[in-house]
């Protein structure tokens, strides 16, 4: 059997269609880009899965979060630029992580 990859992410991109969806999670170049273009950034791994895969993957990932959280007596959050930037209000944020 073939060693597992690990691999470390801090950008992601997704796309779905009816037959399902792939994920793309990417790695930052840590050297800032030149003057007026985009900041680069490789691909470290790709995941395709079914539509009912991702949403069962998305559910044990909220509960694992919301576990944590509790277990832990936190609140992860994420910096308003960040939210900003994927285009998610805070309160719809704030909604989606009531326990």
């Amino acid at each position: 059997m073939p060693e597992p990859n690990d691999f470390y992410t801090d950008q992601f991109q997704f796309q779905i269609n009816p037959l399902g969806c792939c994920i793309n999670f990417q790695l930052s170049n840590p050297l800032p880009p030149a003057m007026g273009t985009p900041p680069q950034m490789d691909r470290v791994a790709t995941i395709r899965l079914s539509i009912e895969h991702l949403k069962a993957l998305t559910f044990m990932l909220h509960r694992q979060v919301i576990a944590f959280e509790a277990h832990n007596q936190i609140a992860v959050g994420l910096p308003t630029e960040a939210l900003r930037m994927m285009q998610i209000r805070q309160e719809d944020w704030q909604a989606f992580w009531q326990p």
